[in-house]
């Protein structure tokens, strides 16, 4: 398919744009501390915590989705939030992009099977002290999830569209241990995009789409 017939936020245009996403930076370039530069300096001397996500980009024919979860709020870490897929990278975690499928399969029962990993960002830095590896996926249609209770009240899609429209990415603000910190909210319907999760897709918006 010639590139000028694909659809802009279509599977197989993500596909595309993702094929540069190879090199993934081992810094601190990406991060909460993007909105707020005075985190760079903590983040640089603390010990973090590796993490990977799957950002699973569904092949919908020319208007792709995104699957994202909202974490149980008995979790003890970010719980009730709208979140990718993912979790903490094991010592017996040979890659990241292994992780990031591993976790994926465990929170809501996608497998190997309908996913494609088609690239890799930087790591993204959180205010909670997790390095976050985000992993960039194709899903193919006509998978069956099967939600893992224990951390995953729900999972939805939400348009790439929407995602990567820069009109819908808001800048909020509020106060946190004496200092009014930012970060970005992405409202879809009754669903909360923020902190985290809006910050990484932010990211791919600024590498993927401008």
């Amino acid at each position: 398919m010639d590139a000028s017939t694909i659809g802009t936020f279509s599977a197989e245009d993500f596909r595309r744009r993702a094929a540069g996403e190879q090199a993934p930076h081992h810094d601190t370039d990406y991060g909460d501390h993007s909105l707020n530069p005075d985190l760079k300096v903590l983040f640089a001397n603390a010990k973090l915590r590796d993490a990977a996500v799957l950002i699973p980009v569904v092949d919908r024919g020319d208007e792709a989705s995104v699957i994202l979860t909202k974490r149980t709020e008995k979790l003890r870490s970010h719980s009730g939030q709208v979140a990718f897929p993912g979790g903490r990278i094991d010592p017996t975690d040979p890659t990241p992009e292994f992780a990031a499928l591993r976790e994926t399969e465990e929170e809501i029962g996608l497998g190997t099977d309908f996913i494609d990993v088609v690239g890799r960002m930087p790591d993204y830095v959180s205010g909670s002290g997790f390095r976050i590896a985000p992993v960039l996926s194709v899903v193919k249609p006509g998978f069956l999830l099967t939600l893992n209770e224990d951390e995953v009240d729900d999972a939805f899609e939400v348009p790439l569209s929407f995602l990567m429209n820069p009109a819908n990415h808001n800048r909020e603000s509020r106060m946190w241990q004496d200092k009014e910190r930012f970060f970005y909210t992405m409202p879809f319907g009754e669903r909360y995009i923020w902190g985290v999760t809006a910050g990484i897709i932010r990211t791919l918006y600024e590498r993927l789409y401008t």
